[in-house]
C-alpha cells in the first residue's frame, strides 16, 4: 500500500506543481503559503515544524518569498530573538488564485470515483495515519525506556566501583 500512496502523492504534487508554475509559485512556497493562510504570524521555527522541513530550508524559502513580496519577517516587541513571518497583501491575495488550483487537482484525481469510495479512502488513510502515529509513540516509549535502563545501569556500575 505504501508504494501506491507514494505514487499517488507524486502524481498529485506534479499536477499541482504544473499549475502553480503558471503563477510563478513553487511547490515549496505553496507549502508555506498554505500554512500562513491559516496561521499568519508564526515564528520561523513554528513554520518549519508545521511544514516538516529543517530551519535552514525554511530560511532560504522565506528569503525568496520575501523578495517576491509574499511575506515579511518581523521581530515583535518584547521578544527580539524570535522572527515571526507575516503574509503581505500580495501573499494573502494569492490564496484566491492558488487554492482553486489545488481543488481542481483534487477533482481531477477523483474523477469517476464513487463518492462512497472517496469517503472510504479518506477514512482508511486517516486510520493509517493514526495507527502509524501510535506506533511511533510506542516506539519512542520503548527507546526512552531503554535509555532510562541504560542510564540506571551506568549509575549502578559507577556505584559498584566506588570503595
Amino acid at each position: 500500500m505504501a508504494h501506491l500512496v507514494k505514487d499517488a502523492t507524486r502524481a498529485l504534487v506534479r499536477a499541482l506543481q504544473m499549475r502553480l508554475a503558471e503563477h510563478d509559485v513553487s511547490f515549496g512556497h505553496w507549502t508555506f503559503l498554505r500554512i500562513l493562510w491559516e496561521s499568519d504570524g508564526l515564528t520561523q521555527r513554528e513554520l518549519s515544524r508545521e511544514a516538516g522541513v529543517m530551519e535552514p530550508t525554511s530560511f532560504a524559502a522565506l528569503k525568496a518569498m520575501e523578495a517576491r513580496g509574499y511575506v515579511v519577517r518581523r521581530q515583535l516587541a518584547g521578544n527580539r530573538r524570535k522572527v515571526h513571518i507575516f503574509l503581505t497583501a500580495q501573499g494573502r491575495a494569492l490564496k484566491r488564485r492558488l487554492v482553486p488550483l489545488a481543488e481542481d487537482v483534487n477533482r481531477i484525481a477523483v474523477r469517476g470515483v464513487a463518492a462512497a469510495d472517496i469517503v472510504a479512502t479518506r477514512r482508511t488513510l486517516l486510520a493509517v495515519l493514526v495507527n502509524l502515529a501510535r506506533d511511533e509513540l510506542q516506539s519512542l516509549g520503548r527507546i526512552l525506556d531503554l535509555a532510562d535502563k541504560a542510564s540506571r545501569a551506568g549509575r549502578t556500575k559507577v556505584k559498584a566501583q566506588r570503595p
